[in-house]
């Protein structure tokens, strides 16, 4: 009986870290590291560019934003247990000189430094950010969505059978 109890503890634990993000756009569903590359890739990120990964979960984007591209990268994630992970993720990848997290809900941080914008929501935390997305970056800025596309604007290009869709801010 006792194994039962902390079984079930382990799995409602479980269902709640992996889902209680949904509230704020997405769940947790880590990219695969081939996306993340297409990802950067048709961004054409370089070490000129601050990329900003929105809700950036285990820190996988950041991390290779810098590592492989030299770009300085900052993530917003809104999860205290991926946050710390992704922090810890990011010492020992050893580009903490160029990778900076960032704890919150990144409807209310502040991105307008970025050049090249990645996220990987939903379809309706994608139409949310719309007006944020338009009002505060740059023209020129670049932001990839993973799976969902935003509707009503025009991509810039896409990757059809990698559902990675670019954007371009005018």
């Amino acid at each position: 009986m006792e194994y039962l109890v902390i079984l079930a503890v382990v799995f409602i634990g479980y269902v709640v870290w992996k889902y209680w993000a949904l509230l704020i756009g997405a769940g947790y569903d880590p990219t695969p590291m081939d996306k993340v590359y297409k990802m950067l890739n048709i961004a054409r990120t370089t070490k000129d560019d601050i990329v900003y990964d929105l809700g950036s979960g285990d820190g996988r984007i950041v991390i290779a934003a810098a590592k492989h591209f030299g770009a300085q990268a900052h993530g917003i994630e809104a999860d205290p247990f991926r946050f710390l992970f992704s922090w810890c993720w990011v010492l020992l990848s050893g580009q903490s000189g160029r990778v900076h997290l960032h704890f919150g809900n990144f409807h209310k941080k502040h991105i307008s430094d970025a050049t090249v914008v990645t996220l990987f929501l939903y379809k309706t935390a994608n139409e949310r950010l719309k007006d944020k997305l338009k009002n505060e970056l740059n023209p020129g800025t670049r932001i990839v969505s993973y799976v969902w596309q935003f509707e009503g604007w025009d991509r810039e290009a896409c990757l059809v059978d990698d559902r990675i869709y670019l954007y371009l801010i005018r």
